[in-house]
């Protein structure tokens, strides 16, 4: 068996991992990087790139049908799912060389393609080779969770790892699980020409302000969407025509199932005992600095545990190089992190809702809204569904905002970056907003938390006394 000798060792070539292996290499550190599937990982092969490919085709698609209110009419539209297929597929090919061997090779990484199982507390074996590195990563992700609903391991279901290989749109798509990835396909599908029926056991979108995602699931519905909350599903099994789900006294029967409730950490087969790396269902185990219990080793994104989003495994990466590079001992501060879910509208949030910081600071939180109903870009765009809502303390501390809306991924960023530099409101309401853009609304609701005071009786009473100096 070959030995290979390394600074790093990084096991999953998903965003973590090859941000890891990218940074480690150009700093000049020996690095290796162990993948057994496909380069990219869940991110560009079944999760956000592809998910964001066919939501982008559902809304185009619907945009045609909506061109009434702008004076235009499509006098034909169908949707030919083959070649949506093969849309969504191009854009992960067209991604893939940025995270291909071959790039990495390129960077000076030595990857090897095979399983890796740690035979040491300093070691790992992988495709006939022994790795020992000074310290490892592992970055290995997670996969979908399958519910233990009886029958369903027995009835041919989807997952994101293998819905976006559908050359034939289905009939009719039943969903399981009304959390984001739920929901994006259910208005996807259903705006593609799916009949789809989601199932939820409690609510959807539970995480987000019922506030925001009343908004969404009002879309959600108009679309045609049959979502159903507070669902007890006692079995599924497969029917004649396709697939067959008991809820107690009702049935529901289509032609496709997906299954979309959570995601499991992948820590099997990893030998993590052998290494002294302790690890539960819910992933490894890491402190702030995201070391694990063998201080050797350290573990990234999805497996890592907590929140589990592409960027939250791209800020671990940065923080792993700090750590093992640099010998900073930088710890994880997950305050500002945000996240969105790309329905139409979209809906983002970073930092505390309304509840968690009336929770927190009682009478001293002050909510500021203002609505794209008011806002001149989406009035000319025909589309004001949707607000911004932003949570603010004492002395005018940003604690969190969130928005929904059409772009609201986007109109976020602004607010991450306040927040997490600790900013306070007064810094969005001094600052000038091109016009006409959505993004005014940020300005807007900002000038909100002013306004009692400069619209006092006080105030005019200053301005009064000043007009006598001329």
């Amino acid at each position: 068996m070959d030995l290979i000798k390394a600074d790093i060792c990084i096991i999953g070539a998903g965003s973590g991992g090859l941000s890891v292996a990218a940074g480690a290499a150009q700093l000049g550190a020996k690095t290796v990087l162990i993948e057994r599937g496909a380069m990219g990982g869940d991110c560009l092969n079944t999760g956000c790139v592809p998910s964001k490919a066919l939501l982008s085709a559902a809304k185009h698609f619907k945009a045609m049908s909506d061109g009434g209110k702008f004076g235009l009419s499509a006098r034909e539209t169908a949707v030919d799912f083959s070649k949506v297929h093969d849309h969504v597929h191009g854009v992960i090919a067209g991604i893939a060389p940025l995270d291909s061997v071959e790039r990495f090779e390129g960077l000076g990484v030595t990857v090897i393609k095979a399983e890796a199982k740690f035979v040491s507390s300093g070691a790992v074996e992988a495709g006939g080779k022994r790795i020992e590195a000074r310290r490892f990563v592992v970055a290995t992700g997670s996969r979908a969770g399958v519910p233990p609903i009886p029958g369903l391991a027995e009835t041919p279901h989807l997952t994101n790892e293998t819905i976006f290989n559908l050359t034939d749109l289905p009939d009719h798509l039943i969903i399981i699980g009304g959390g984001p990835i739920g929901m994006e396909m259910a208005q996807a599908f259903r705006r593609l020409g799916s009949q789809v029926t989601l199932l939820e056991g409690f609510k959807v979108l539970a995480k987000d302000d019922p506030e925001l995602t009343s908004v969404v699931i009002d879309q959600v519905k108009a679309d045609g969407v049959d979502i159903r909350e507070g669902v007890s599903i006692t079995s599924v099994e497969q029917s004649e025509n396709g697939i067959r789900v008991m809820l107690g006294d009702d049935t529901v029967e289509g032609s496709h199932l997906l299954v979309a409730a959570g995601r499991s950490p992948n820590v099997e087969d990893l030998g993590l005992e052998v290494a002294g790396v302790g690890f539960a269902r819910t992933g490894i185990k890491v402190d702030e600095r995201l070391r694990t219990s063998n201080r050797k080793i350290f573990a990234i994104g999805d497996v890592a545990g907590g929140l589990q989003f592409t960027h939250v495994a791209g800020y671990h990466a940065g923080i792993v190089i700090r750590n093992v590079l640099f010998r900073i001992p930088a710890k994880v501060d997950l305050s500002a992190v945000p996240w969105v879910t790309y329905t139409d509208p979209e809906l983002a949030h970073v930092g505390l809702s309304e509840a968690a910081a009336r929770e927190r600071f009682g009478a001293r939180v002050k909510v500021l809204t203002w609505p794209l109903a008011e806002n001149d870009r989406a009035r000319a765009e025909r589309d004001t569904r949707g607000f911004i809502k932003v949570v603010v303390g004492r002395k005018g501390r940003i604690l969190g905002a969130s928005i929904v809306g059409a772009g609201a991924g986007d109109l976020l960023q602004p607010w991450v970056l306040a927040l997490s530099q600790g900013m306070k409101i007064g810094a969005f309401t001094s600052m000038i907003a091109p016009y006409p853009t959505r993004g005014e609304i940020s300005k807007r609701a900002a000038g909100e938390y002013y306004t009692p005071t400069l619209f006092s009786k006080r105030t005019r009473l200053l301005v009064r006394f000043l007009s006598i100096f001329g």
